[in-house]
């Protein structure tokens, strides 16, 4: 048999052992999303005074500055994103109906009820806590950083400065103040009640009511409720959504299409070792085809003295 006529076979015979895609298992938390603790933010009451960001950096010990310090206003100057030094920052933007008014967003992790960042953890080091958190294991981390790629809201920040045990960081909910049946330290501290803790169901009810009693205040639009199969923490505003740094998302969870693809692709990993090895006889197949013919190396023409 010929090369060309073997490395066919191969392919045919490699394709006919590779298994049929299955349907997507994703893996339904065992978690009761109505009773599950939330945050409702109202960005149309938030006054943009950072002590939800000071409570946060001091509640992990980010900082040991005191509560002045995070009076400054200037940082709205530039745009903030959350990292392994501060777990929430709050940003401020052009109100497009009032552009002497502002309005300004708290953003953290959302702690979605099927997050992607737990479906692309291979290890587990990512899990929805039933109380409603997306919790981490430092300990299972193995510093793969595709819950980063995989988070749709940008969030999970790794420790790129600490060389020696760096971990992925991000809001926690506050899991250990939740279990002495305490509030979340943002919450806590918020003085203009912009941040209201509570069961999810009651939240989303609590949040339409609010719209129907002021539709001039505030959009239609419940954000969390239903983008990327609901979140943990949801937001009103003022303004359409668009405006805002909040993504666009269906309300599909994104696992359920990732897993559909890595269950078909993946199983058992017969079709990556095929692959593989399907690759590494072409590659061998193509290097003996460059070697010249009857070219050899020249022999030793060197003579003893």
């Amino acid at each position: 048999m010929k090369r060309r006529d073997f490395i066919a076979t191969l392919a045919v015979g490699t394709a006919a052992l590779a298994p049929r895609p299955l349907r997507a298992r994703t893996e339904k938390p065992g978690v009761d999303q109505d009773n599950a603790w939330a945050v409702l933010v109202d960005t149309v009451v938030c006054i943009g005074c950072r002590k939800c960001e000071w409570a946060c950096a001091r509640e992990h010990k980010l900082t040991d500055k005191e509560l002045p310090a995070f009076e400054d206003k200037s940082v709205f100057d530039r745009h903030r994103r959350p990292d392994a030094t501060a777990y929430t920052v709050v940003n401020r933007f052009v109100n497009a109906t009032e552009p002497k008014r502002a309005y300004t967003i708290k953003v953290q992790c959302m702690h979605c009820n099927v997050p992607a960042c737990a479906s692309a953890c291979i290890v587990g080091a990512l899990k929805k806590d039933p109380r409603g958190p997306v919790s981490y294991d430092a300990w299972k981390c193995i510093g793969c950083r595709y819950c980063m790629v995989a988070c749709p809201f940008q969030i999970p920040a790794y420790e790129y400065r600490n060389a020696l045990a760096p971990q992925v960081r991000k809001c926690t909910f506050c899991l250990e103040r939740l279990e002495q049946r305490l509030k979340p330290a943002c919450v806590a501290i918020c003085p203009n009640e912009a941040l209201t803790f509570g069961r999810r169901a009651d939240l989303v009810e609590l949040a339409h009511s609010r719209i129907i009693q002021s539709p001039g205040k505030y959009v239609d639009h419940v954000y969390g409720e239903r983008e990327a199969g609901g979140t943990s923490w949801m937001y009103l505003a003022g303004a359409d959504f668009i405006n805002t740094e909040l993504p666009k998302l269906a309300d599909r969870p994104i696992p359920e299409l990732t897993e559909s693809i890595q269950h078909g692709i993946f199983r058992s990993f017969v079709p990556p070792l095929a692959l593989y090895a399907l690759l590494g006889l072409i590659m061998y197949s193509l290097r003996e085809e460059k070697r010249i013919p009857g070219d050899q190396r020249p022999e030793n023409t060197s003579h003893d003295a």
